[in-house]
């Protein structure tokens, strides 16, 4: 499972995941820091990718359109970088259960 981070997530998280999720990447690095989540949300479609975000917009383009993509919300507050590799780091089973074996849309994380 590859992530995309939302603008919203620190680029600097991706090499510390990179192990648990091969390719992940954050839209600063992809060129799409000044776009709009519509067309993150279609790069993630088109990519297949997994959208990370720590906002609701994601969330709620899914119910309106339906996935893909699949979604990760991370709902912690605001955390430090090394909190929110390690929130990705400790759930990854629970992720991984939710959006591959149960099929879920999103996977709010708390």
């Amino acid at each position: 499972m590859k992530l995309l981070l939302d603008e919203n997530l620190s680029r600097r998280i991706v090499p510390f995941i990179q192990d648990l999720y091969p390719s992940s990447t954050q839209v600063t690095f992809i060129g799409m820091e000044q776009l709009d989540d519509i067309a993150i949300r279609q790069y993630a479609i088109e990519n297949d990718f997994v959208i990370v975000t720590k906002d609701a917009d994601f969330y709620e383009m899914d119910l309106l359109y339906g996935q893909p993509p699949k979604i990760i919300w991370i709902k912690t507050g605001n955390k430090s970088k090394a909190a929110t590799i390690k929130t990705l780091r400790d759930h990854i089973l629970e992720i991984e259960h939710a959006l591959l074996i149960s099929d879920h849309a999103c996977i709010e994380i708390l």
